[in-house]
């Protein structure tokens, strides 16, 4: 059952980043033509998902905020992944004051909830766009990272290969980089692979609440537009709301098939 899961779960990955490349080419019309005559129609040969406000076509707006969703997760994990290693690593590789000062730091952004941190940082902007969106979600995605880095830091420091490289005169920045940093590939891939699916999370959370990016098509947004109208058209709500679901949960399930291969005692 473990092994169909997390088949299932790559492919699901596997099937949001190809449409996150090639979405955009396969959808079937403009995502932003308005075509008023034609709102909130439900699934026909002409529209095969029906259409949204507007007269949107639901998939072509769909395939489009696949690229949208990629962008932004892989963009938001990468500047967290890289700010969290560094610090978290630095505060486990040399302790004492330099621990005590980055762990202070991260725990002061651990206890304030994610969510509101973002909402403040996106409201100070008119007229919120894409780089805003990755900005206000990296500013709090890096803490996880850098607990996780840590963590396998202060562990890896007591091994012998790293005794044995300050024995034969490494530097510290030497060490940090060549020994300890690359060690820590399997915690962090585990945890990005499921904080990919929670970017895409909290970023349609944002477009939902009407703080995303607004020239694109994101699926918070049509999810917002979809609840509105949810007890007459409910398939602009259920599809849109559907991917967003699936796409997390299949994050989720790639996840936990990581940490099976490469973390078999967690």
């Amino acid at each position: 059952m473990k092994r169909l899961l997390a088949r299932l779960g790559l492919v699901l990955v596997g099937g949001f980043f190809v449409l996150g490349v090639v979405g955009p080419w396969l959808a079937p019309r403009d995502p932003q033509a308005i075509d008023l005559a034609h709102q909130f129609e439900a699934p026909s040969s002409g529209h095969w998902l029906g259409t949204a406000d507007n007269g949107v076509d639901l998939l072509s707006a769909l395939l489009h905020g696949a690229r949208l969703a990629s962008v932004v997760s892989l963009s938001v994990v990468c500047v967290s992944v890289v700010v969290g290693v560094l610090l978290g690593a630095l505060a486990g590789y040399l302790g004492g004051r330099v621990d005590h000062a980055l762990s202070a730091v991260t725990d002061v952004f651990q206890a304030f909830p994610g969510i509101l941190l973002n909402i403040a940082i996106l409201a100070l902007v008119a007229e919120p766009g894409l780089l805003h969106l990755i900005v206000a979600l990296s500013v709090s995605g890096w803490v996880l990272y850098a607990r996780v880095a840590r963590a396998a830091t202060l562990s890896l420091k007591q091994l012998a290969f790293v005794d044995a490289a300050r024995a034969l005169g490494a530097s510290d920045v030497r060490i940090l980089l060549r020994h300890i940093v690359p060690n820590l590939a399997g915690p962090i891939v585990i945890q990005a692979t499921a904080g990919l699916g929670g970017v895409i999370l909290a970023e349609s959370t944002l477009s939902f609440l009407g703080l995303g990016p607004g020239v694109a098509v994101s699926w918070g947004a049509l999810l917002d537009q979809g609840s509105s109208v949810l007890l007459r058209f409910p398939h602009v709500a259920l599809i849109s709301g559907g991917c967003i679901a699936v796409t997390v949960l299949g994050f989720q399930l790639a996840g936990d098939a990581l940490r099976d291969t490469l973390d078999p005692r967690g």
